[in-house]
């Protein structure tokens, strides 16, 4: 019974074990994937939403509303300011403090463990990351925007170098804190117990000292030169320049610097991607 079965569906037979396998799909196929079973993960998740994408929005509402006046330079408001401060600002909490955040979680329940033990490979599993980080950022940009037209009257630029500005600034701004917020990752011993503090600490320091919190032109010059070290400064100047370009006799420098801009976020995706190839682990610390 058993061979004449075998005899009509040919298992067990040696054409049927050395019948070619249907290949494997990409890695391209599988990160998007990937990507989609991230946004799912995400917008499910309507407190971690709320937190990230509305807390720049809500920000945006009060300090505007408190410090939206004049200032020192002709028809530029301290709102319109913080609108493109905190644009640089929302783009980093989706990125950096998401990231960061989230895979320490995925990390301590043996998520990565078990998702390095499937034939997933480990570029489908980034990429599916980047792929919510771009999604988050860029609606986080877009209600940024919506807030600022309808109540600090933002003027969109107009010119096709602007927005080109915007998009080399956000592109790199997004590659450089996801990259960060990958190794940053791996330094709470325990997600639970002090995870969100260890990632967001430096990032709220930042904020304050960068230009989102606090017009750039207000923080005193050795705390400027501290923010110049680190990407965030850079991406909100970036911002500034875009979207309140009348703006530039507030800089320090009397110039919105896009070459050292660029120089600086390039500098900071190669050495979050160093970062990332020494000190990533797919294992808790608990696990080894």
């Amino acid at each position: 019974m058993t061979a004449s079965t075998n005899m009509v569906t040919g298992a067990g037979t040696p054409a049927a074990a050395g019948a070619p396998r249907p290949p494997l799909p990409s890695v391209w196929r599988v990160a998007l994937a990937r990507g989609q079973v991230e946004l799912k993960s995400f917008f499910r998740e309507r407190q971690s939403v709320v937190f990230i994408l509305a807390m720049p929005a809500i920000m945006l509402v009060l300090l505007g509303a408190i410090f939206g006046k004049e200032s020192n330079a002709p028809g530029v408001t301290i709102g319109d300011l913080y609108v493109a401060g905190l644009i640089g600002g929302g783009v980093m909490a989706t990125s950096y403090q998401n990231l960061g955040i989230s895979i320490a979680f995925e990390r301590e329940r043996f998520t990565l463990k078990r998702l390095r033990g499937t034939p997933m490979p480990a570029a489908a599993y980034f990429a599916g990351k980047i792929i919510q980080v771009i999604v988050a950022a860029i609606a986080e940009v877009a209600v940024l925007l919506v807030i600022g037209l309808v109540f600090y009257h933002l003027k969109l630029p107009a010119s096709v170098s602007a927005w080109w500005t915007f998009t080399w600034v956000f592109v790199l701004g997004v590659a450089a804190c996801s990259l960060l917020g990958i190794a940053a990752s791996s330094v709470p011993r325990s997600a639970a117990r002090n995870g969100v503090a260890v990632v967001t600490l430096p990032f709220v320091v930042l904020q304050f000292i960068s230009g989102v919190y606090v017009p750039f032109f207000l923080v005193p010059a050795w705390l400027r030169d501290i923010a110049s070290v680190f990407p965030l400064e850079w991406m909100c100047q970036g911002m500034r320049s875009v979207f309140v370009p009348r703006a530039v006799t507030l800089e320090p420098g009397h110039s919105w610097q896009h070459g050292q801009t660029a120089l600086v976020l390039v500098a900071w995706v190669v050495a979050g991607l160093v970062l990332c190839l020494t000190t990533f682990r797919w294992r808790s610390r608990q696990d080894t």
